[in-house]
């Protein structure tokens, strides 16, 4: 579905696998958490558990096209950040957490940025302001989501237009804040309840949202247009597609966009 207003600004989404995607804003083209590994790879990501990939990317990165710039959300854990996405990071802009920013050096192109803090940039010719949001990803020394906006979107009822992607979270309450700063004309959501020895005595808890509080969520800041990601090919997600679909229909979310793994496709 094409819904919503950015100003004159047009954006396409392409998923590619997990957490990466290609978010397209007129000609500039931002990636989302590089994960290219494929299929079979399994990882330690903290004491006692490890993650396996199910599923190889639909594309791979000889065939992305030229990426301006990175938007990662944290860089310990392999379905985020692994090998052959670190590829992806030299030459090019990257924003991410401030742990992530020094874990990753030397590159003097990888900014860090702390929750709620803003950087303006300029890519591709086109001027932004990047904010960080918090998240709340307990198996990760740091985590934030982005929110992306730019002078071309305009505005909606005195707020700025932006396109929110929210990273690796859990609900909680300061995501909700979003709403007071902007308005949210494309939400790019990670989901898949991927779960994680973090309880007491390593009982296994929600590191990301599922359907049902992304619902809450949708509701709260109410965006234009959503797109699911981050809910197939890996063996720690609880929560796959198919569910999500369910549940959403059920609570009559219907400004979703399930795009097709691969193809770009218009939002706004």
């Amino acid at each position: 579905m094409v819904g919503g207003k950015l100003g004159s600004t047009t954006v396409s989404v392409t998923l590619i696998g997990t957490a990466t995607a290609i978010l397209q804003i007129d000609e500039v083209r931002f990636l989302t958490d590089p994960a290219f590994d494929g299929a079979g790879h399994e990882y330690t990501v903290m004491p006692g558990m490890s993650i396996t990939s199910t599923a190889d990317p639909v594309l791979s990165i000889d065939k992305l096209g030229h990426i301006d710039a990175v938007l990662l959300s944290h860089e310990d854990h392999a379905d985020n950040l692994d090998t052959i996405g670190r590829r992806l990071l030299d030459g090019r802009l990257v924003l991410t957490t401030r742990d992530g920013a020094n874990n990753l050096a030397p590159r003097p192109d990888v900014f860090g940025l702390g929750g709620w803090q803003s950087k303006l940039v300029k890519v591709g010719g086109k001027d932004f302001s990047i904010t960080a949001i918090p998240c709340v990803h307990k198996s990760s020394s740091a985590c934030i989501g982005f929110v992306i906006e730019s002078p071309s979107f305009g505005e909606t009822d005195g707020l700025p237009n932006a396109i929110y992607y929210t990273g690796d979270t859990i609900l909680f309450d300061e995501l909700y804040k979003v709403k007071d700063k902007w308005h949210v004309s494309l939400l790019l959501i990670n989901l898949g309840r991927a779960e994680a020895p973090v309880g007491a005595e390593g009982s296994m808890e929600p590191i990301t949202m599922d359907s049902r509080a992304a619902v809450e969520l949708i509701q709260q800041i109410k965006p234009d247009v959503v797109v699911p990601q981050h809910f197939d090919s890996w063996a720690h997600f609880a929560e796959r597609s198919d569910q999500v679909k369910k549940n959403w229909a059920e609570a009559g979310i219907t400004n979703v966009t399930y795009a097709k793994p691969g193809e770009a496709f218009r939002v706004l």
